[in-house]
């Protein structure tokens, strides 16, 4: 039986770390990273099969993050697992680092897929899903989407793509938070409903809350048969999630450390640290 408590604890080592990393480099996709780090829990402490000690495993469960600026979250949780040491994940972005500000599969174990052009990650992630499925593998593949990325048109050639195929051994999650870059959703191009239209484009549908650790695990933990359309779940959550100061920010799709800000994330970062006393 899966304990949910701990999954709870891994999200918040997640977090704190993430933040560390970014705020040691003094910029970074602060909203972004946060709204995915219980999911990364889930996929990562509970679904997934994976083995650290042989990232490149065939046996193993692939994961994409499409929305690739929210790399630092990804490392985060690769170090905690021991893919790496956590004391890499200081040289993010740094000359020679082998984790670089968007996830490249050439430099960094744990990673299987390069990404950071929106709109690309969920085509790769289906061409994987159609390779295990063809080759009669069990592999599953997940991967997440920002909400703004799917203003990109290939994502809906991929989704569309993925639904005649059937690929029901991958798995879409939509980081639901509401921003993008250029500010909310509703002003840039409104998503209308995506549960109707995803239902529309021939998947199954499930929403839950960004952070309900429960209901992610529900949703995505069943291994889904070959009579079930694939599935997509769409991450009710917010810009910033599980950081009051981010939460309540404007648009904290990317910061600059003002030492304003510097001091509401150290804050943060104080509170999650003190989780583990």
């Amino acid at each position: 039986m899966t304990d949910i408590g701990e999954l709870h604890r891994l999200a918040r080592q997640i977090r704190l770390e993430t933040l560390k990393m970014l705020t040691g480099l003094g910029f970074g996709h602060y909203g972004g990273c946060m709204s995915i780090v219980e999911t990364l829990a889930v996929l990562y402490g509970a679904v997934m099969r994976i083995n650290p000690a042989d990232p490149d495993w065939s046996g193993r469960d692939y994961f994409v993050l499409s929305k690739g600026h929210a790399g630092p979250t990804l490392y985060s949780i690769l170090a905690i697992k021991g893919y790496f040491p956590l004391e890499q994940l200081k040289t993010l972005n740094h000359n020679g680092t082998h984790l670089p500000s968007h996830p490249d599969r050439l430099l960094t174990p744990g990673v299987d897929a390069t990404t950071g052009s929106l709109g690309q990650g969920v085509s790769i992630a289906a061409g994987m899903a159609l390779s295990h499925q063809l080759a009669g593998r069990e592999n599953r593949v997940f991967t997440i989407l920002g909400d703004g990325e799917l203003n990109e048109g290939q994502c809906w050639e991929a989704f569309q793509f993925i639904a005649h195929h059937n690929l029901h051994n991958l798995t879409l999650f939509i980081d639901y938070n509401k921003q993008q870059l250029d500010g909310p959703l509703e002003e840039v191009i409104k998503p209308f409903d995506l549960a109707a239209k995803f239902s529309a484009f021939g998947f199954d549908v499930q929403t839950v809350r960004g952070d309900d650790i429960a209901a992610i695990y529900d949703a995505v933990m069943p291994v889904r048969s070959g009579e079930q359309r694939p599935l997509v779940v769409i991450l009710d959550s917010i810009k910033g999630q599980g950081v009051a100061y981010l939460e309540q920010l404007k648009n904290s799709h990317h910061l600059r450390l003002t030492p304003e800000v510097q001091l509401e994330i150290e804050k943060a970062i104080a509170i999650l640290e003190a989780a583990y006393v």
